[in-house]
């Protein structure tokens, strides 16, 4: 049996969401449901989305809409409090250097930093944002925290980072975040959606996390951001355009 909080599981929040994942167990226990004793973390985040024995995973919205969806049921989607958006949806800092005065539209020539190409807030949200222009010479980091150290250490001019990353950035790495500046936000669109495994009713598993979330001590929820839990329909995700994957010589 797998449970994962990926996302945003950073290790400096790792007794956060130890704590959050405690709470979800016991009330999925409450509903008749067994959960594992500790999340998963590590390792191949496909192979435990797609696991039969999933109990509860968080994805992006990006999987989610592209390649997950036939395998998983949608449980809900958490609420990070962000401002100026709907409950549940997020959206990204385009981030530049501080000392870089470049505007947007100069910027679209230089060099994306991006988490993954399957990544909603760091790949599509940009590349949606420009349209009918694209970022053309990009640079892969695997994760928004790397993507936003190669702007500010200038292997890259420009990097979409979602507001809750951003909100992580600032708390955790102010030494990175002091060095960069925020040049536009990207539309708001569904945040990170919690999934289970195609056979389970996702019901009562979204009825355990509402109850953990309201367990949650006070400083775990600040640390964490969390504000609830919000309930976006499939085709809300679904309705997000999904860009053409890089070119072959693409790559700064």
């Amino acid at each position: 049996m797998i449970a994962s909080l990926t996302m945003y599981d950073w290790p400096e929040l790792g007794p956060e969401h130890d704590r959050l994942w405690g709470h979800i167990r016991a009330a999925l226990a409450d509903e008749g449901l067994n959960g594992p004793e500790a999340l998963t973390r590590g390792g191949d985040v496909w192979r435990h989305w797609r696991d039969p024995g999933l109990i509860l995973g968080q994805t992006c919205g990006m999987p989610y809409r592209t390649r997950l969806y036939p395998h998983v049921r949608l449980v809900g989607t958490l609420d990070y409090g962000l401002p100026d958006t709907a409950p549940g949806y997020y959206y990204s800092h385009l981030i530049a250097r501080a000392d870089d005065p470049r505007t947007l539209d100069a910027l679209v020539g230089g060099t994306l930093a991006f988490n993954g190409q399957d990544s909603q807030s760091g790949w599509a949200a940009p590349q949606n944002h420009v349209a009918p222009r694209r970022f053309d010479t990009i640079l892969e980091t695997g994760a928004h925290r790397e993507s936003a150290r190669a702007v500010a250490d200038g292997r890259a001019d420009i990097a979409a980072i979602d507001a809750v990353t951003w909100r992580l950035i600032v708390t955790h790495l102010p030494g990175v975040a002091e060095r960069l500046r925020t040049v536009a936000f990207t539309e708001p669109t569904p945040g990170l959606p919690l999934v289970t495994a195609r056979q389970n009713d996702p019901v009562p598993i979204a009825r355990a996390v509402r109850s953990a979330l309201a367990r949650l001590g006070a400083a775990d929820r600040d640390a964490l951001g969390l504000v609830g839990m919000a309930t976006i329909p499939h085709d809300a995700y679904a309705a997000v355009p999904v860009p053409t994957p890089p070119t072959p010589n693409s790559t700064a």
